[in-house]
């Protein structure tokens, strides 16, 4: 085992090095004050204040961010009922259509899913008049793909969860739906908490589905800055992918932070009982 941890360790150094130095690179030239990427003129924040003056950029991130939120946490409230059902409830009807309802966005191409749902509304636009192709389309199209997500994460905690500790509360006069809400949602929090930031981030990255289901004046970050860097990356892109980068990396930390701390206090609540007991 010894003799092969030099290589292991120069694919772990290598694979790193692929993924974060583009990232590192990019955050270096977002201070660039040429505004040909490629060649460094010196230091300048010049294109974070450009960027305050491209509206168009603004509105997209704007919109970006209301959709991102708003299917997260409808592909949260979806995702955490499913995985409900399938571990709670081992016989249903319908339960093998719902298993591969979760599990189709998974393996699915965006750009089926992507025509799919563009079929789909147009078709009920034409029937009944409703959605008009913009924000509510885009919000529908995210919580499809973003709800598979979230179910499996909190499936996947859930059929960990002891649930002896939940038929504990309801012997001690707890009623079932207060036995959840104050034992299995605080240890499903953290895959909670995982979920809605993996649906925000997909959300927020997506480009091939929100391309299909968006309509006039309804672009996205991606869609925007992917027009911007058909012909060449520039400068203000950078600057704007930084601070992306810094945004997502300090709610990870946060999340991250919050996290442990509550299972250390859950831990320590727990060791408490078990003396007590």
């Amino acid at each position: 085992m010894g003799r092969r941890s030099p290589a292991l360790m120069t694919v772990l150094l290598v694979g790193i090095a692929l993924l974060y130095l583009p990232i590192l690179a990019l955050i270096v030239y977002s201070f660039n004050a040429s505004p040909l990427v490629n060649i460094w003129g010196g230091f300048s924040t010049q294109w974070y204040g450009k960027l305050l003056e491209d509206r168009a950029l603004l509105q997209a991130a704007l919109l970006s961010l209301e959709v991102a939120a708003a299917s997260s946490t409808g592909a949260l409230l979806l995702g955490t009922l499913a995985a409900i059902a399938l571990v709670r409830f081992t016989r249903f009807p319908g339960r093998l259509l719902l298993t591969g309802m979760v599990n189709a966005p998974l393996v699915m191409p965006e750009i089926i899913t992507g025509i799919t749902q563009l079929l789909l509304f147009i078709s009920m636009f034409q029937l009944i008049g409703w959605p008009h192709r913009g924000l509510v389309t885009l919000v529908i199209a995210h919580v499809a793909f973003c709800t598979a997500y979230v179910t499996v994460t909190v499936q996947a905690r859930l059929s960990l969860a002891d649930r002896s500790l939940e038929e504990a509360a309801m012997d001690l006069g707890a009623t079932p739906q207060r036995a959840f809400w104050e034992i299995t949602l605080p240890l499903l929090a953290p895959a909670l908490v995982s979920s809605w930031l993996l649906s925000f981030t997909l959300s927020i990255d997506d480009l091939v589905i929100s391309s299909f289901v968006s309509g006039p004046g309804a672009s996205t970050l991606p869609m925007v800055i992917y027009s911007k860097v058909k012909l060449g990356v520039s400068p203000d892109v950078n600057a704007l992918a930084t601070l992306i980068i810094a945004v997502l990396g300090v709610c990870v930390i946060g999340a991250g932070y919050l996290m442990r701390r509550a299972e250390r206090r859950r831990t320590q609540e727990m060791q408490l009982a078990r003396e007590a007991g």
